[in-house]
């Protein structure tokens, strides 16, 4: 995750919290989760507030293109997101269904 500069750090958290929104509430267990991702990123304050207030509102379709995400930091995004979607011990149907698209957009 340290090699991810600030606009993939940026781009990681869009994509995590549009997933914790996926059964259309973010859980206490997701809150956790972005937050342990915050202090292991490193994000600054303005990034705080960032994804704090994707955490309020989520990330709208636009800011979120799997084609945007580097090749390189495809597994890191993928791996992440699965452990986002199982934070709060429950798979919902609307996250596995993401989480089955992204992959698909993802892998070669």
């Amino acid at each position: 995750m340290q090699a991810l500069d600030r606009e993939d750090r940026l781009r990681l958290m869009r994509f995590i919290c549009s997933f914790a929104w996926a059964d259309l509430e973010v859980q206490q267990e997701e809150r956790s989760f972005v937050g342990k991702l915050i202090q292991q990123l490193d994000l600054d304050e303005d990034e705080v507030a960032q994804v704090e207030g994707w955490l309020k509102v989520p990330p709208t379709a636009d800011e979120l293109d799997p084609a945007e995400i580097p090749r390189e930091h495809r597994q890191l995004f993928l791996d992440t997101a699965r452990a986002m979607i199982v934070a709060d011990g429950k798979i919902d149907a609307d996250e596995a269904v993401n989480f089955d698209l992204l992959e698909q957009l993802l892998v070669d």
